[in-house]
């Protein structure tokens, strides 16, 4: 490509220009890539112990429930008094560009129930307790998950250019310069020899 380039020093200004350019864009986007990645890990160990903590708090909720359908029989009609809780909110929060969603669901303030006790035991209280909580981790996880998929997303476009810039870009632009730069010098030598046989001409006429 840089066979193409005509030599004259605008362009090799252009092209020492176009060079930082994209030196500075790579610097750019590695570190970017650097900060995705931590945010990446971080939220990784998040969410490993958020499954762990889901799955020790649905098998209490299971054991629980099981025991309140021992002990009182058939719960439906319980369980079809407790309203549904559409309180998860969604907002977002940016990561180097990369926007990562933040649930937030509306706690029962302690001691809230939202049935009659009269008519349970201690075993579907704490069933209820627990898919409480289940469903409030739930919601982080699902917020984790979702945001560790956005970052690879980004990532990996984000290394891609990277690569290209790496790759492509800076040795291209590094290819012109030179090319330029020994066209000019090639140029000035060849000045500078025709200004001396000119001036040793004119010697010899004196």
């Amino acid at each position: 490509m840089a066979e193409q380039i005509f030599p004259t020093k605008g362009n090799l200004i252009k092209a020492k220009r176009s060079l930082r350019q994209a030196q500075l864009g790579y610097e750019l986007m590695d570190r970017k890539r650097s900060i995705l990645i931590r945010e990446m890990v971080s939220l990784t160990d998040e969410a490993r112990e958020l499954r762990g903590t889901i799955d020790e708090t649905y098998r209490t909720a299971y054991n629980a429930l099981q025991r309140a359908n021992i002990s009182m029989g058939v719960i439906s009609d319980i369980a079809k008094m407790i309203p549904v809780d559409d309180s998860v909110q969604m907002s977002s929060r940016s990561v180097m560009g990369v926007e990562l969603p933040e649930l937030s669901s509306q706690e029962r303030a302690k001691g809230d129930i939202p049935y009659c006790m009269s008519f349970t035991n201690s075993s579907f209280d704490e069933a209820y307790l627990c898919f409480n909580r289940a469903r409030e981790i739930t919601v982080q996880l699902a917020e984790t998950e979702n945001s560790i998929y956005r970052l690879a997303v980004s990532i990996k476009k984000t290394q891609k250019r990277a690569n290209a810039l790496k790759n492509i870009m800076i040795p291209r632009f590094r290819e012109m310069v030179h090319f330029i730069s020994n066209a000019l010098e090639e140029k000035e030598r060849e000045e500078f020899s025709r200004q001396k046989v000119i001036k040793n001409a004119k010697m010899k006429k004196q």
